[in-house]
C-alpha cells in the first residue's frame, strides 16, 4: 500500500452545527465529513480543517485534507460511474456540499501552508425571513463611513490581542491584516477581512468593535486605544454568529492548472 494526501475543498451551512471542530456531545462538520470520507473509502479518516469555525459560522469556502491509502501502483477498483466527491455528497446532508478533491504533496497541510483567509460579516436592515439564519439584523443604519476609517485604523496594527477570545492556547496574537473594508448592498452592509492568520473569535469581535464606531459610540481614534490595551474587555461585545462566513483560503500550490480547473483523483477506492 502507498499513500497519497488530497485537499478536499467544501462548503456549509454552519446553523445546525457546533463549529467544524470534533467536540463531545456536539454535532459537527468534521465529525460528518470523517464518517463520509471513512464510509467512501473503507478506511478510518481523519480530515485536518484549514482552521476553526464557530458555532453558527458559515463556510463558502473552506478545505481540509486527508491522506488515506491506496493500493500500490493506484489501481483503481471502483466502478465507472461516480466520483468521490459524488459519492461524499450522496452520504453528507444537504448543508454540507464537496466542491474539489485535489491530490496534493504529502507535506501539505490545510491549516499551516494556508497564507490568506477572507471572512465576511453580513447585516441586514429589515427583517427577512430568507435571512434569519444568514445576517445579522439591525434596526439602525450606522455609520459606514466611521466604520471604514476605524476599520483603516485596525490594519496599522498586527498585535489582536484584544479581538481574541480568552484563555486560547495559541504562540502568537499577531496577525497581518491585508483587507478590512465596509461595503453596501441593495439591502445591508458587509464587512470584508483578510489576513494571514485569524484569532479565535478575532472578526466577530472586529465587528463588534466597529459598530460601537459606527453608532457613534466611540470614535474611530479610540480603536488605537482598544487594540494598544492588548485587553479583550477593552473591545466591543462579539456579534452573533449567523452573519460570519468563511469565504476564501488560499495556498501558494493551488490551483494545480493554469485553467483553475478542479482536479478530480486520479484514482478511485471504494
Amino acid at each position: 500500500m502507498t499513500t497519497q494526501r488530497y485537499f478536499i475543498e467544501l462548503a456549509y451551512d454552519g446553523t445546525r452545527y457546533h463549529g467544524w471542530q470534533v467536540q463531545p456531545n456536539a454535532v459537527t462538520v468534521q465529525e460528518l465529513l470523517n464518517k463520509a470520507l471513512t464510509t467512501v473509502l473503507r478506511q478510518p479518516i481523519e480530515a485536518t480543517g484549514c482552521g476553526r469555525t464557530d458555532t453558527g459560522v458559515h463556510a463558502t469556502e473552506f478545505f481540509a485534507h486527508f491522506t488515506p491509502q491506496l493500493p500500490e501502483g493506484g489501481v483503481s477498483t471502483a466502478p465507472p460511474s461516480g466520483s468521490w466527491g459524488a459519492r461524499i455528497n450522496a452520504i453528507l446532508p444537504s448543508d454540507i456540499a464537496i466542491k474539489n478533491i485535489i491530490p496534493v504533496h504529502n507535506d501539505a497541510h490545510a491549516r499551516f501552508d494556508a497564507t490568506l483567509r477572507s471572512y465576511q460579516y453580513h447585516i441586514h436592515f429589515k427583517k427577512d425571513p430568507f435571512k434569519h439564519s444568514y445576517s445579522w439584523l439591525i434596526k439602525d443604519r450606522p455609520e459606514i463611513a466611521l466604520m471604514n476609517e476605524a476599520a483603516a485604523i485596525i490594519m496599522e496594527y498586527t498585535d489582536f490581542s484584544c479581538f481574541s477570545k480568552s484563555n486560547t492556547q495559541v504562540k502568537t496574537n499577531n496577525c497581518k491584516i491585508s483587507r478590512a473594508e465596509w461595503l453596501e448592498t441593495n439591502d445591508g452592509i458587509v464587512f470584508h477581512i483578510s489576513a494571514d492568520r485569524f484569532l479565535r473569535n478575532m472578526v466577530r469581535a472586529i465587528v463588534g468593535t466597529l459598530m460601537q464606531v459606527g453608532r457613534k459610540a466611540i470614535k474611530p481614534e479610540d480603536v488605537r486605544a482598544i487594540i494598544e490595551s492588548k485587553n479583550r474587555s477593552e473591545a466591543g461585545t462579539s456579534v452573533p454568529a449567523c452573519g460570519l462566513y468563511l469565504t476564501e483560503v488560499k495556498y501558494p500550490f493551488l490551483p494545480l492548472t493554469p485553467e483553475g480547473k478542479p482536479i478530480e483523483p486520479p484514482n478511485e477506492i471504494v
